[in-house]
């Protein structure tokens, strides 16, 4: 909305011109986001208490009892904030940004009736469900940025010459990564702050990249697919700004949880993000930690059913940490780092060629 207000004013007020800056609005959209979340999200909080209460806590250790009935569905709170702040930054010209905010919005719906149904029913929807509803989601995002141009090929890491074109085959690698990416930060959204304080490295990696990539010259200079997306810089630093925000909330202890409506819509906007930069690959580096939570589960489970024995003392792994004595705390604080160095090693690729 200011990029385009800016357009008609900038002849009077020249100094308006600096709104047209990709970096510039994706600081003022990081910094805004943040404000808004400071300005509203006690009021969002004493709300929520009302009506979004999280009922008993399952599958966790005895010592997470303490947090039932505790406020969540924060997601919303979360996607409100990046919705306006989006709308009030990005350049809406751009078919890029309205697909990345529907995916946005479409997983969050999931979660959100997930949430609803665990609220009000004890029970949340059921896995077969579930599953369908995001490969219905995924599918109309692929087939939203086919109509809208993207580039078929897929680019890997440390081989800048290996970029082969799949046609069609895109969309079922887009539910692929949407479904895949989502539910993964979904497995790890079990302590106070610890998938917020995995993600804000990643938005801020894929920000960057999606700025390289949007820039011919800087994307020519690494050697990696000049992808003309860096206007999703905006929205990523938005969401930046946005989990930030909550962070200040959800940190142990956590006042609020942010739901299914949180983790659910937070990883399909990385996992698309990454897709629109043309670096999906990445995540598995940048994105280490939510694979290892995802791994952990599955190994579980079919350790379980194959053998009759359990790998860890609970899945996802954070529980078995929690169970092998580690405070909730030093867990979130420690898989932080990792996130972090992970993210910088996924960086460092970039150059890797």
């Amino acid at each position: 909305m200011l990029y385009h207000l800016a357009l008609h004013l900038k002849q009077t007020f020249s100094w308006l011109n600096v709104i047209h800056y990709v970096s510039f609005r994706a600081m003022a959209a990081l910094l805004t986001s943040l404000l808004t979340s400071f300005l509203f999200g006690n009021y969002f909080i004493e709300k929520s208490k009302l009506f979004f209460r999280s009922g008993v806590r399952e599958y966790t250790p005895d010592s997470h009892k303490i947090k039932n009935n505790m406020p969540t569905m924060g997601g919303v709170f979360i996607l409100a904030t990046v919705l306006i702040n989006s709308l009030m930054w990005c350049n809406l010209w751009r078919g890029e940004v309205f697909v990345l905010l529907l995916c946005l919005i479409g997983f969050g719906a999931i979660g959100f009736f997930d949430d609803l149904y665990k609220i009000y029913y004890k029970k949340g929807l059921s896995a077969s469900r579930k599953f369908i509803l995001q490969l219905s989601v995924s599918f109309v995002v692929g087939l939203l940025l086919v109509l809208n141009g993207i580039d078929l090929s897929v680019s890997f890491p440390f081989f800048k010459n290996i970029h082969p074109n799949i046609g069609l085959f895109f969309i079922p690698w887009v539910m692929l990564i949407l479904v895949g990416c989502s539910n993964a930060v979904n497995l790890t959204d079990g302590l106070d702050g610890l998938a917020l304080s995995s993600l804000i490295p990643n938005f801020a990696l894929y920000s960057l990249i999606a700025y390289i990539a949007g820039h011919y010259t800087l994307a020519t200079y690494l050697q990696i697919p000049f992808a003309g997306s860096s206007e999703i810089t905006v929205i990523g630093t938005t969401l930046v700004g946005a989990c930030l925000g909550f962070l200040w909330y959800n940190t142990y202890p956590a006042q609020i949880f942010m739901g299914d409506v949180g983790s659910l819509a937070l990883g399909s906007g990385l996992a698309l993000m990454a897709i629109i930069a043309k670096q999906e690959l990445l995540l598995i580096v940048s994105g280490g930690l939510f694979v290892v939570e995802a791994l952990s589960v599955i190994l579980q489970v079919l350790s379980f059913k194959l053998l009759g024995k359990r790998i860890f003392k609970m899945a996802p792994i954070h529980h078995h940490f929690e169970l092998l004595g580690w405070q909730e705390s030093k867990i979130t604080v420690r898989f932080a780092i990792i996130s972090l160095i992970l993210c910088l090693l996924a960086l460092m690729t970039l150059k890797m060629r």
